[in-house]
């Protein structure tokens, strides 16, 4: 039985329709990725699962007693309470229960042992323990720490947190509140990649349903194991994660295409017939009456409609030297108090390197010091011969800019005609009067669009680029990701997209602890190189202690610090060997359809027995990666 049903939802603002005949469910396992466009309806389609939006028409219904949990992307949470107690509020059933117990305890501490009072303490002793109340300071701590907040955060008033904190505070109560069904849109916004990585861990060991949306494929590609789109108005569903689902989305284009076209050929054959046939003899009067009719019935296939994506194509004017950027010996921060330790660094002609770190640990602040806005706190760094910079801002756009309007931040850009101008904004998705509005009234993604359009204009030969996929929808994301693949320069990126990381990055600065430290590879290498540092610090300092080393205090928590470096190794063996399953698989579904069309039963056979033997050894794994994650988790 589904835990919540749609069936032809249809909601309109206006005169818009924004959902069309939309049915859908969701099941006990569902965890589902909701994708689609900005402004396609996933807030929308959200809110009316969540019972806060009554459709126009059409109908939803829910499992009996079902709890669901929602997160909007601006929670409206304001409260005088501190953080913590906020954070108490999700176990208000709990807490009652605790405080019957003490007042329980207190009358048998006077006496009052009578069979009724003895009787009524072991049944909410024993209900208080089924229910973790032994464990929900410990889960607090747990998540709190997890999204991201200090131990100095704890005791703040929600009232003074900042928006972004806010948005964390709601995703820790609603996590604490454990529904039966998470609705997250946006969840992964206002964290950094430990926050998203910890998420990640949680939300794969949940045991109700969830729908994600998120712009984050990455974090989708771990978690989802099935795919709504809305597009148009319309909901399509796919199996599998993003990855699987960006394959057989392109399939069912294609194929809506070719249907399209074949019918259209019929219809036009079946027209021409009828004009030449229908002013003949009886026979082919009736033989062209019969096709008309059949024409007349038939169920006409809608033209595909693909959404518009912006085009854009990043190039460098001149080449640079084959040594783009030299550090020896730097330290960046502000007024001689140092933020980092960068040490020596050097990035070459061609590479791409992506530099990341926690919120606030000084990724702006090295690009700024590169750009030369701010002074080294002492080094230095030089940039190689005919270096260009071209710079995309974390704010896309100077607040100076607000008067501005979109054709006249192109026009400063660059010398051309007002129409070459336009004609360029309409690569950006920038038509007709859109041109004219102010910088100032654009949302997050025209900012972004703005911007990119203003940095493929410089043509530099190294980008400095700061969250340059912020606020752009998927499709935008995949075509900066192609972009910047073929961009014949030099790039350093400041990103928590590690789908981009992944697909570009051939090494990885990350900001640790004050220090810079620099990693070959892609994302997913320097997990591992991570993990496998992880791992040799505890066989050092299990060694130190097998030498006779006295133990210095606080021993058992170094003793759990080296286990749980071992689990995390195994973990991150686990995510990687999963993923390389997940593909395998994937890759096996593909060749299997292919098989099925063609009629090869002989090889489909053969594949789907090792397709069986694949899909056994990801259970296994995951089942071993659940393990190990609980582990961590205690």
């Amino acid at each position: 039985m589904a835990l919540i049903a749609t069936e032809n939802v249809m909601h309109r603002y206006g005169g818009e329709v924004v959902l069309e005949r939309v049915s859908v469910a969701l099941h006990r396992d569902d965890r589902v990725a909701l994708v689609g466009l900005n402004g396609s309806g996933k807030s929308t389609l959200l809110r009316i699962l969540a019972r806060r939006l009554e459709p126009s028409s059409g109908r939803v219904t829910y499992a009996k007693d079902l709890r669901v949990g929602y997160l909007p992307q601006e929670p409206d949470l304001r409260s005088d309470r501190s953080l913590y107690d906020e954070m108490l509020c999700a176990f208000a059933p709990l807490l009652k229960q605790e405080q019957e117990l003490h007042d329980l305890e207190a009358k048998l501490a006077h006496g009052e042992a009578s069979p009724e009072v003895l009787d009524r303490y072991d049944r909410v002793l024993e209900s208080f323990r089924h229910a973790g109340g032994y464990e929900y300071k410990s889960r607090i701590a747990q998540v709190l720490s997890g999204l991201g907040f200090r131990d100095e955060d704890v005791q703040k008033p929600v009232s003074q947190l900042s928006g972004g904190e806010r948005t964390r505070a709601a995703l820790a109560r609603l996590l604490l509140e454990s529904p039966d069904v998470l609705l997250l849109d946006e969840p992964t916004n206002h964290l950094d990649i430990e926050g998203l990585e910890w998420l990640e861990e949680y939300l794969s060991r949940w045991k109700g349903a969830f729908v994600l949306v998120s712009h984050d494929r990455y974090f989708l590609d771990k978690l989802a194991n099935k795919v709504w789109e809305l597009e148009f108005g319309r909901l399509h569903e796919y199996p599998g994660n993003y990855s699987h689902y960006s394959v057989l989305r392109l399939a069912r284009i294609e194929r809506q295409w070719k249907l399209y076209e074949e019918q259209q050929e019929f219809i036009r054959k079946s027209e021409e017939f009828i004009r030449r046939n229908l002013a003949g003899g009886d026979f082919r009067a009736g033989q062209a009456q019969a096709r008309q009719k059949l024409l007349e019935k038939l169920e006409r296939i809608e033209r595909p409609r693909t959404p518009k994506k912006i085009h854009l194509y990043l190039d460098a004017q001149h080449q640079s030297g084959q040594r783009v950027l030299r550090a020896r010996d730097l330290a960046i921060g502000y007024e001689n108090r140092v933020l980092v330790y960068c040490g020596d660094l050097r990035l070459q002609r061609g590479e791409r390197a992506a530099l990341i770190g926690p919120n606030g640990s000084g990724k702006s602040t090295l690009l700024k010091t590169i750009l030369g806005q701010i002074p080294p706190v002492h080094g230095t760094i030089e940039l190689g011969h005919n270096v260009q910079i071209g710079y995309f801002q974390q704010s896309q756009l100077e607040s100076a800019e607000a008067d501005q309007t979109v054709l006249e931040v192109i026009l400063a850009g660059k010398d051309q005609t007002v129409a070459a101008a336009r004609d360029y904004l309409g690569q950006f998705l920038f038509s007709g009067d859109e041109v004219f509005k102010k910088i100032g009234e654009l949302s997050g993604g025209e900012r972004s669009r703005v911007a990119l359009a203003r940095l493929a204009q410089l043509k530099g030969n190294f980008l400095l680029l700061d969250e340059p996929t912020n606020h752009l929808d998927m499709d935008a994301r995949e075509v900066l990701q192609e972009a910047l693949k073929e961009y014949p320069g030099t790039v350093l990126l400041v990103s928590h997209d590690r789908y981009l990381i992944q697909a570009l990055a051939t090494q990885i600065w990350e900001i640790r602890d004050g220090r810079l430290r620099v990693y070959d590879g892609d994302y997913e290498s320097y997990r591992a190189q991570r993990a496998r540092e992880e791992q040799q610090s505890a066989h050092e300092t299990s060694a130190k202690r097998s030498r006779g080393r006295p133990f210095s205090p606080g021993r058992e928590q170094r003793q759990r610090e080296r286990q749980r470096a071992k689990l995390a190794a195994r973990e991150s063996e686990l995510v990687a060997q999963v993923s390389r399953l997940e593909e395998e698989i994937a890759q096996l579904e593909r060749q299997m359809e292919d098989l099925s069309y063609a009629g090869d039963l002989e090889g489909l056979r053969a594949l789907t027995a090792l397709y069986h033997q694949k899909r056994a050894e990801l259970e296994m794994a995951v089942e071993e990666w659940e393990r190990v994650a609980d582990a961590l988790a205690r």
